[in-house]
Formats: C-alpha cells, sequence, structure tokens
C-alpha cells in the first residue's frame, strides 16, 4: 500500500508518498481500505513541524490526517461493532469513547501521536471508528470527525443554549460553516463574520441572519451588539484565539459562552481578565470530542438530512496542493483529499 509521510525539513514540499507492507488487523482491530480524508488547520501546523502537543517534531516521520472516510476491508479477532463492508468515518480521539476528557484519552488523537489516515489501508480499534449517515458521499463522511464535532460539542455539550438564542460564527472554515448548519437547525440566530463579501453571501445564502465583514468593521462586537439590541451574543465560536478574543469579550452577554476552537488569528492580546469577570461570562478551550458525541450528532445529521460543505477536492497524492489552497484561505467549508 501507499502512504503519506512527513519529516525534517517539514512543510508541505516535504510530502511523500511511500510504499509500506499492507498492514493486518490484530485482536480488537479492523482494516479499513481509506475513500478520502479532509484538512483541518491541525494537520498543517502538523506537516509544518509546529504541532506542539507531545513534540511531533521529535517523532521522526509523521503519517498525517485524522479525519478520513472508507470501508472495513477485514476485521481481528473479537470485533463486534463494525462488520466488513461497512462504510466508517475514523475518530479524531481513537480511546475518547465517551465522559469528560482525561490525559490519556487526549493522547490518542490520529495523525499524531497514533499515524493518521493519510495512506490507502489502516487499522484501528474497533473503538476508533463508527459507522455514518448512508447519504453522505465519502467525501462528506470525511469532514465529521474534528470540525462537524468540534462545533457540535461547542454549541449542544458544552454552552447551555435554547432556540433564539444568537450564536457567532467566525470566518467561513470547517468549524463555522457546520456551527452554521448545526444552528440553524436547532433554532439558533447566527452572526457569521468573514474577510471576503463573496463568502458571506454564501454563507446567506445558507440561513446566516447577520452578516460583518472583518477586514471593513474590525470592530465587529459592535455590530452583534446591534444585531441583539445591545444584549449580546450567547455564544461565541471563537477560532482566532489571542488575535480575536477581545472582540468575542465585548461581543458576547453576560452570562455568556465563549468557545476557544483555535488560535488561527495568530498573535495579540491576551485574555483581560476584568473583561471576563465583569460579564461573568464562560470562556472554555475545546479540543473535538468523544465517540458518544460523534454518533448522537450523526443522529441529527441523518434527522435533517444535513449536507457537509465540501468545496475543493484534490487526488490524496496531490496533497501538497490542497495545503497550499488551505494556507490561502481560498475554502468555504472543507477541503478534501480523495483516494
Amino acid at each position: 500500500m501507499r502512504a503519506l509521510e512527513v519529516a525534517a525539513p517539514w512543510g508541505a514540499d516535504a510530502l511523500k508518498v511511500v510504499e509500506r507492507p499492507d498492514p493486518a488487523p490484530g485482536h480488537g482491530e479492523v482494516l479499513v481500505r481509506m475513500r478520502a480524508v479532509s484538512l483541518n488547520y491541525r494537520d498543517m501546523l502538523m506537516i509544518n513541524g509546529m504541532y506542539s502537543r507531545g513534540s511531533a517534531t521529535a517523532g521522526g516521520t509523521i503519517t498525517p490526517f485524522s479525519d478520513g472516510c472508507g470501508i472495513v476491508e477485514a476485521v481481528g479477532p473479537g470485533v463486534t461493532r463494525v462488520a466488513v463492508g461497512d462504510r466508517v468515518a475514523t475518530l479524531f480521539f481513537q480511546n475518547w469513547t465517551s465522559g469528560r476528557p482525561t490525559l490519556e484519552k487526549l493522547s490518542s488523537a490520529l495523525g499524531f501521536p497514533v499515524p493518521g489516515a493519510g495512506r490507502e489501508l489502516a487499522t484501528f480499534s474497533q473503538d476508533g471508528v463508527s459507522k455514518v449517515p448512508d447519504f453522505l458521499t465519502d467525501q462528506q463522511v470525511a469532514t465529521l470527525p474534528c470540525a462537524a464535532l468540534t462545533a457540535w460539542r461547542g454549541l449542544f455539550e458544552d454552552a447551555r443554549l435554547e432556540p433564539g438564542d444568537t450564536v457567532v460564527l467566525q470566518g467561513t472554515g470547517g468549524v463555522s460553516i457546520f456551527g452554521l448548519q448545526f444552528a440553524k437547525a436547532a433554532g439558533y440566530r447566527t452572526v457569521i463574520t468573514s474577510s471576503s463579501d463573496e463568502k458571506l453571501a454564501r454563507a446567506k445564502a445558507m440561513g446566516a441572519d447577520t452578516l460583518v465583514n472583518y477586514r471593513t468593521t474590525p470592530d465587529w462586537s459592535k455590530a452583534v451588539r446591534e444585531a441583539t439590541h445591545g444584549v449580546g451574543a450567547d455564544f461565541v465560536m471563537e477560532v482566532g484565539g489571542a488575535g480575536t478574543i477581545q472582540e468575542s469579550l465585548k461581543a458576547v452577554r453576560i452570562g455568556g459562552h465563549i468557545a476557544i476552537i483555535g488560535v488561527v488569528a495568530g498573535a495579540g492580546e491576551g485574555v483581560n481578565p476584568g473583561a471576563l469577570i465583569g460579564n461573568s461570562a464562560r470562556l472554555q478551550g475545546l479540543s473535538v470530542g468523544s465517540r458518544e458525541m460523534f454518533e448522537a450528532m450523526c443522529r441529527a445529521i441523518e434527522l435533517h438530512r444535513i449536507s457537509p460543505v465540501v468545496d475543493k477536492v484534490f487526488p490524496w497524492t496531490e496533497a501538497a496542493a490542497a495545503f497550499a489552497a488551505m494556507q490561502g484561505g481560498e475554502h468555504f467549508g472543507k477541503i478534501v483529499l480523495q483516494f
């Protein structure tokens, strides 16, 4: 079989397609023939040698990608959750089936430290895959494990929201577009930000209620306040980190919830404790979710017939071009590699 690998000196140009022996499933394991994988910002950090958890660069070679869709080709002894021929998604955390996160559970992420889904054939624990809705394409399924589950957990597992509440979704990448789709299905009002009027128009066509171009309106919290008659948003999906957190603190209502799911905006001012105390807001870091959450999300996707937005598709052997598209911010929704 062939696999994608990257090592020092790192970077998209260091990604290589290599030949490796076909794996065989052991006890409790399944062999999956991969059909598609999707890109996350984490993957870009990883291939550039910048992923810090456990020092990704210290281990030498990495097989990237946490998010994949494939067909079970063989099962090892003791497997009961899936059968040969089942279509499955990989789970971001291979050992987090349910309950609260722990260090052990969060140390089982695909891509690193567990070899990722960027290979034609892969073995996974039966607990590390899940069956998926039949109506979705392979490419759409591949977008679910990280971006979709992150949005799902933020909105429905961690925050205490009710229909009619207002949620702010930063940007038009994978998590925010899933957040828009889930929020509309749940009856929330949505505010979405972007630096592109074209992308905002696409978000409006998907049902976004309030659109804010943060390039022309850098103090976008004022627009959120205006849209909520001065009250502020009940929930903010914070994807920027230090570069945008101050606006999120200004935009959230008293007692509101800010879910920090990324650091894509780079450097900036840190959290002002006074602002956080002053409005009694809750600021929570969020790293994907459990298999139990994933399966609940899939039931909702099936019920509401929510179709993930796949914006760009590349052959899996052209991963470097896909990362260049991500780096350039060209996408709306998700970028997928097809096997």
